[in-house]
């Protein structure tokens, strides 16, 4: 039977999200005997609900909740309502990540030190080092069964990997491989391997790849000790007298509202929605909303530059067959001002089904050209670039009074503005991906701005000094100690990788520092 708590129950740790970082620290935690109350937004959906069509499949699992956009960037112009292409379901984006799990290097976790001063850019060190996040990273990278560690094998290359591989190659790029992916190469803790159906974005059908929808989140369950309600909204986080978080105010999917009691309250909505919480949970003692004495919460939003390159080939590649990310460039990824931008980018094979090319290749495009290459489809190929981008304070989370979500409550406003590093990383990045394709033979090439991004991050930061950032090098807040944020709006800069890989190894370090406080009654 499964584990029910009561809401008067106020010795569990009550989890905000059930997403990479979410789901991750609900297990660990489980694992160790704590009691935790997961609170999940979204429905619950597990292979045999996913949908291998990509329009029904956006409307079953995206994050469609009142948002807004304001900036300069094209995102706000092309898709104002969805700044981001994230999931409101059990398991979080994990559901609709491609699988990409890179670590990050030394250098990006001292971005302040390595770069310099960057005019513009709010930079800071991370607290933490890439050799005292090593053994986390290695845990990870074994629950997730990432690719080339731990001698499981890669992947294999499709076709779209085959074109991208040989333009690099010719190119001199020597660190060009199928990728370190959390997607079974061969059969692996009771899930079979990958099958290279090409829906990864639409959820994996076979459970091949990562999820936390049906890995974390049902082993906590049967420990006895965690508690997933779906289609729960958290609505806010309440405190007692003493400044201590004391639960959270939440609607059930029929809008009831109830009032769960916590020990610890752990926030992982995602950088859009954690911040926001925080600062919909103001009250006359944090009247700028909760840890946010630094006035940092919801700012130096990053999502990574991102852009893409597609190509056309004389001869059909059919990049749609096999993994969507099959495959990833990573000599760009270094840190060489030389190339006149600070930090690095991966390249990164991706395919689009016919439906999303026609939204994302160019917004509301039209024209012979647009047509053309759609006409060229089964002939073509397609990379996405993926980088560092700087945090500036000006790039925030803010409530917006005048848009209200189902709930009555302030819809969040996600104002970006590129930094000029990021236009500069862009550009370059753009004609080395085209130069790739020219190198393997294309007919033409076409460059696409970018469009909504599942990589999120910042909003809540970690730093070493509390006037700096929202949290420590715990995660845990710097203002309010039984309050934590556990995803990667904890990001103090954004690296060049994708974040998953970090976000689930931040999340076993949290855990086991959660439960050690807890056993010495520290919180």
């Amino acid at each position: 039977m499964a584990t029910k708590f009561e809401l008067s129950d106020d010795s569990v740790v009550v989890v905000v999200g059930s997403g990479a970082g979410g789901g991750t620290l609900s297990n660990e935690l489980a694992q160790k005997g704590v009691n935790v109350v997961c609170l999940e937004a979204g429905g619950r959906y597990l292979p045999q609900h996913y949908i291998q069509d990509e329009w029904e499949s956006f409307g079953q699992l995206a994050w469609l909740d009142a948002r807004t956009t304001s900036g300069d960037w094209r995102v706000a112009k092309d898709f104002p309502g969805l700044p981001a292409w994230i999931v409101k379901a059990v398991g979080g984006t994990t559901v609709h990540w491609a699988g990409a799990s890179l670590r990050f290097q030394e250098h990006e976790f001292k971005a302040r030190t390595t770069y310099g001063e960057v005019a513009g850019a709010n930079l800071l060190d991370w607290p933490i080092s890439l050799d005292e996040l090593a053994p986390y990273y290695a845990k990870a990278e074994t629950k997730m069964g990432v690719t080339r560690t731990n001698n499981i094998p890669g992947l294999p290359g499709n076709n779209n990997y085959k074109v991208f591989e040989a333009g690099a190659k010719k190119l001199g790029y020597k660190h060009v491989n199928t990728g370190r992916m959390a997607i079974n190469s061969q059969p692996r803790d009771g899930r079979p391997g990958c099958q290279q159906s090409g829906f990864c974005f639409q959820g994996c059908k076979f459970g091949a790849k990562w999820s936390a929808a049906y890995t974390e989140i049902p082993a906590g369950e049967a420990s006895g000790h965690l508690e997933v309600r779906s289609q729960c909204h958290v609505l806010r986080i309440e405190h007692n007298a003493q400044g201590k978080v004391s639960g959270v105010l939440y609607a059930d999917k029929d809008g009831n509202q109830h009032f769960q009691k916590a020990r610890i309250v752990c926030v992982a909505g995602n950088s859009i929605e954690s911040p926001r919480l925080l600062l919909n949970s103001a009250s006359s003692m944090f009247p700028d909303g909760l840890s946010n004495s630094s006035g940092q919460v919801g700012r130096n939003y990053m999502r990574h530059m991102t852009a893409s390159v597609y190509a056309t080939f004389d001869r059909p590649v059919r990049m749609w067959r096999g993994t969507t990310m099959a495959g990833i460039i990573s000599d760009e990824s270094r840190h060489d001002p030389s190339r006149g931008f600070v930090g690095g980018f991966e390249f990164e094979t991706l395919s689009l089904g016919l439906p999303f090319m026609a939204a994302f290749m160019n917004p509301g495009g039209w024209g012979r050209e647009f047509a053309s290459a759609l006409d060229s489809y089964e002939n073509m190929a397609g990379m996405w670039l993926v980088g560092e981008d700087m945090p500036q304070e000006t790039n925030r989370i803010t409530l917006n009074p005048s848009v209200k979500d189902q709930y009555g409550l302030p819809a969040p406003d996600v104002h970006f503005d590129d930094h000029s590093n990021d236009i500069a990383m862009r550009e370059y990045a753009w004609k080395r991906g085209q130069a790739i394709y020219d190198a393997a033979g294309a007919t033409s090439t076409i460059t696409t701005p970018p469009y909504p991004s599942t990589h999120n991050l910042g909003t809540n930061r970690m730093s070493e000094k509390a006037r700096d950032g929202v949290v420590n090098r715990w995660g845990q807040s710097h203002d309010i100690d039984n309050l934590f944020v556990s995803d990667g709006s904890q990001f103090t800069t954004g690296a060049s990788e994708n974040p998953t890989l970090t976000i689930v190894a931040l999340a076993i370090r949290q855990a086991e520092y959660i439960a050690k406080q807890m056993s010495a009654r520290a919180i």
